[in-house]
């Protein structure tokens, strides 16, 4: 299995963001909405270490660098597992799901 870059990752954390911001905004109870915004939160942070990173390091491949977002991980893979009782939009579950299975590899480090 190859690693993935940080080019790769950038786009892959983008549509995951994406996915959560959705998912913020279709959530019923307080308790997802503060579950999401953590973890858009984290992933803002990771994002904004990953744009300091110069344009000749996106071959690299990828480390986390927030704790914030290591720390997250956790909280991504038990979303993955739980995503029928947090999310009820079919469509946002689907595209969530797809997204969290493409950054599995990412979470398993």
């Amino acid at each position: 299995m190859s690693k993935t870059s940080i080019a790769e990752i950038n786009l892959q954390l983008a549509d995951l963001n994406e996915c959560l911001e959705h998912a913020y905004w279709e959530a019923s109870s307080m308790s997802d909405k503060d579950l999401f915004h953590d973890l858009i939160s984290a992933l803002h942070s990771e994002l904004s270490e990953l744009a300091k990173l110069s344009v000749q390091d996106h071959d690299l491949e990828y480390e986390a660098i927030s704790l914030e977002f290591r720390r997250s991980r956790m909280r991504l893979k038990d979303l993955r597992k739980n995503l029928d009782n947090r999310i009820s939009r079919a469509a946002t579950a689907a595209k969530l799901e797809s997204t969290l299975s493409e950054l599995a590899p990412v979470f398993a480090d």
